[in-house]
């Protein structure tokens, strides 16, 4: 049976930011929720990981199981050291990719903004070593596209509405001040070096 993974941070440790209210509820009731009603729809014996369940299932089962890995991917995309800036080989991508840093957050925030309903955007590679972003609907994720994920950014209103209500533009913003650019490059180069 899963578990909700802990937080790599205190619930209060994105303010101002992100709030300890918003963590409670978004982290406290929502990522537990999937991670309940995922236990009450899969067989206790079936010895398959999260990521083998979302490969390979559909409907409610894929939808709560990819909610978890979801949610889990987006806290560690996020930090409680506040205004990182991008690393050395996360930095070299970016702009052979999107010509520079500011294009690149430029890019992922229009999507993110222009993602109709409910959904995430991902900074994710290829096996070609091409970077590109990604917005998926719903529980959808990069992972079931033959992408590595190295980033998201969760634009479920419960993310932010306790926040900034629905004014996602500021949610956006709070978000770069949080994200773990240290985590994206440790998965850029577990990725690296495994090709």
């Amino acid at each position: 049976m899963f578990k909700l993974p802990p937080l790599p941070y205190a619930k209060n440790a994105l303010e101002p930011y992100i709030s300890e209210q918003t963590i409670e509820f978004h982290y406290g009731k929502h990522h537990q929720t999937y991670v309940d009603k995922l236990n009450g729809l899969i067989d206790e014996n079936e010895n398959k990981s999260l990521e083998e369940i979302i490969q390979s299932s559909d409907g409610k089962v894929f939808n709560n199981a990819a909610q978890v890995w979801n949610h889990t991917f987006y806290w560690e995309s996020l930090s409680e050291i506040h205004h990182q800036k991008p690393l050395t080989k996360t930095c070299e991508l970016l702009i052979s990719n999107f010509n520079s840093i500011e294009e690149f957050s430029t890019q992922f925030t229009d999507q993110a903004l222009n993602l109709f309903g409910s959904g995430w955007v991902w900074l994710a590679i290829d096996h070609k070593n091409e970077l590109s972003i990604v917005s998926t609907a719903n529980a959808e994720t990069p992972i079931t596209q033959n992408l590595t994920p190295l980033l998201t950014c969760d634009v479920w209103e419960h993310a932010y509405y306790l926040d900034t209500q629905n004014a996602r533009p500021s949610y956006l913003k709070n978000f770069w001040e949080v994200v773990n650019w240290a985590a994206v490059e440790e998965r850029l180069t577990q990725y690296l070096n495994a090709q």
